[in-house]
């Protein structure tokens, strides 16, 4: 929140349109929109970029390097958005629509029968680590609950619980109340 806070005190902000940028590097690339300046050139044709991470990428395509691997289907990208966006696309898994990576893993240990999670007292073992924290809270006595003071629901992480009680008290967190033009609100509910 402090570094989008730079955005609204003028500390990076742009003299030629007024913009205004989290941090200085961001400033000084933006600038370059303006001036027309690209100080990276291709070894191989020529081209030209405005940042070195352009330049990384181009250069990809004369290589054919693929460096991003997706972790479900083993397919290669050449550059980290075009693995985001893959990633974020909903997959079929067994005739079900899952919508995103994480959920492929678990549906997919569902078929499998996969457990990867073992509880160090008894032979059980589980598909989601949550599910062996409440095991090992319910059956082993391992650790202690987090209660919430209000409704008196329990959970397995301090976390959850910390996400519970902001529904009680009404919190949205992490919200940038500086411009109503702003839409940066990050809730963590």
């Amino acid at each position: 929140m402090t570094q989008h806070m730079n955005i609204h005190n003028n500390r990076y902000k742009c003299i030629e349109c007024g913009k205004g940028f989290h941090r200085k590097s961001t400033l000084t690339v933006h600038r370059r929109s303006h001036s027309g300046e690209k100080p990276f050139e291709c070894s191989v044709c020529g081209k030209r970029f405005i940042t070195a991470g352009h330049l990384t990428q181009h250069m990809r395509l004369h290589t054919g390097d693929k460096p991003y691997k997706c972790s479900v289907c083993d397919e290669c990208f050449s550059t980290c958005s075009s693995l985001q966006a893959h990633k974020s696309k909903k997959i079929h898994y067994c005739g079900k629509l899952c919508a995103t990576v994480a959920a492929v893993m678990l549906r997919a240990r569902i078929h499998t029968g996969a457990k990867p999670y073992s509880c160090k007292h008894c032979p059980q073992s589980f598909r989601r680590l949550d599910l062996l924290e409440i095991h090992l809270l319910k059956s082993h006595n391992e650790c202690t609950w987090f209660t919430c003071h209000i409704c008196q629901k329990k959970f397995s992480r301090k976390g959850y619980l910390k996400k519970h009680m902001r529904r009680h008290e009404g919190v949205q967190p992490y919200v940038c109340d500086v411009s109503v033009q702003c839409d940066l609100v990050h809730q963590m509910n």
